[in-house]
């Protein structure tokens, strides 16, 4: 199984538009203890030809074109982009859908909840139907499914029942909706035993997370903030991590420490927010996190697992 980090940011990217932290001045002044980040997604492929997308981020067009295995052809409107696996509805995992609708065929996977507010709330799949023919096809959490011919096997799992925030949680049409508004992957390559794990957005170390973590070869998770109180401490929002869906990395129930007693080969943050000190590779927060054994990822990152 080949993956690639098209993109390892949180929404806004890195540097964020409208952000003016150290981090995103360091990264505007080229200082060449940080690189600048696209928006959260990944590509894997069993065979380096034929490929899905885990997430669809804003920047999903100029990130495809970074890769010349993702380019089209051989026929005029081929791509090798077969499938789009969400783990939410968020807009920064969501707004690339619209960036494919171009007449493509893809098969788009994920949650009822999802799939819903792609169709009211955030109508996505209202919009495209007129140019794309995706196939929409729901996920349920423990109940796994093949990929590409049962190359691969996925199955999703549960991590969170908190909607994205343009939901409106009033409406008895989601109140009856099932609760996995946010979920991870588990991929297994039969050819070569790798199983790889997907979960940016992780709200508590739970005992499901840990299950699909255990024996995995290869962890993509959260990294969004380092401490649960970065934001307020900036005077950026009153709201912290936990208000967010995120849980940080640092602290005593934090991430890193769950993460470090893991046996995975590569244990890679990704979802990483602007304002997150590990973004700086001379940090003293990256050391304690290489000290663990733990990578930060980055935009080109690529593994075979």
């Amino acid at each position: 199984m080949i993956i690639k980090v098209l993109g390892s940011a949180a929404g806004g990217g890195y540097p964020q538009w409208n952000c003016a932290c150290p981090n995103c001045i360091k990264v505007r002044s080229s200082d060449s203890s940080v690189r600048a980040r696209k928006n959260d997604s990944l590509a894997l492929s069993p065979d380096g030809i034929r490929w899905a997308l885990l997430n669809a981020s804003p920047d999903i067009c100029s990130q495809l074109e970074a890769y010349a295995c993702l380019h089209p052809g051989p026929s005029l409107r081929d791509s090798p982009i077969e499938a789009v696996l969400l783990t939410d509805s968020e807009l920064d995992h969501t707004t690339g859908l619209l960036q494919l609708r171009q007449g493509a065929s893809i098969k788009v996977f994920a949650p009822r909840p999802v799939l819903f507010a792609l169709e009211e709330d955030f109508p996505v799949r209202r919009m495209v139907e007129p140019f794309a023919k995706y196939q929409w096809v729901e996920t349920i959490p423990e109940e796994s499914f093949p990929l590409f011919g049962a190359k691969l096997t996925v199955c999703p799992f549960f991590l969170s029942d908190k909607p994205p925030r343009y939901i409106c949680a009033d409406r008895p049409s989601h109140q009856e909706q099932q609760k996995a508004w946010v979920i991870g992957y588990r991929i297994t390559d039969h050819t070569t035993g790798g199983v790889a794990v997907y979960a940016p957005g992780i709200e508590t170390w739970s005992q499901t997370l840990e299950q699909h973590l255990e024996d995995a070869d290869c962890l993509f998770l959260d990294g969004t903030f380092w401490q649960g109180d970065e934001l307020r401490a900036l005077g950026i929002s009153e709201r912290d991590a936990s208000d967010m869906g995120h849980l940080p990395v640092a602290g005593t129930n934090g991430s890193s420490n769950q993460l470090a007693h893991l046996s995975a080969r590569h244990k890679i943050y990704i979802h990483i927010n602007n304002t997150n000190p590990m973004l700086v590779e001379t940090s003293p927060e990256r050391r304690r996190l290489t000290a663990l054994g733990i990578e930060v990822g980055f935009d080109g990152m690529e593994l075979e697992i």
